[in-house]
């Protein structure tokens, strides 16, 4: 007769401390794929409307700080003197564009090419330094109106 030198408890031990590691690796792995990320959700965004602020677009276009501007544009009595071009933003490919014009020493407002400035005064075109006004769009220029130079 033949005798084991080795015990049945000590196989049948290892074997279930085997299929207890396979199980737990298949119940670990089984659990991190089925469980999948869920999609942060996106806070939503208050709409707000477009307000454009007259003075940050002075500020980009070049603009002299408003004492100065009050000091450019005194009122007086020639018609020259009651209008200063803080900046212009021409249109070059659509013969449009926009200047910042302060009339009456008052905060400088945007013009599109055009438009009234003033009673009787409609911005007529604009170059790259300068502001042609007359009393309508396609008549003779009565005042042009030229940016200062930058020291």
């Amino acid at each position: 007769m033949v005798t084991n030198s080795y015990s049945k408890w000590g196989v049948r031990l290892g074997t279930l401390a085997f299929w207890v590691a396979a199980g737990a690796s298949v119940a670990y792995w089984g659990l991190r794929l089925s469980n999948r990320p869920v999609a942060q959700a996106v806070p939503a965004m208050a709409s707000m409307s477009a307000v454009p602020d007259a003075q940050a677009v002075a500020r980009v276009l070049g603009a002299v700080p408003a004492g100065a501007v009050a000091a450019v544009a005194a009122p007086v009595a020639s018609l020259a003197s009651r209008f200063a071009l803080i900046g212009v933003l021409s249109g070059r490919q659509s013969g449009g564009g926009a200047a910042l014009i302060a009339v009456d020493g008052k905060p400088p407002k945007t013009f599109r090419v055009g438009t009234l400035v003033d009673s009787g005064m409609v911005l007529q075109s604009l170059g790259p330094r300068q502001a042609q006004l007359g009393a309508d769009v396609g008549g003779p220029a009565m005042l042009t109106l030229d940016m200062p130079r930058k020291n």
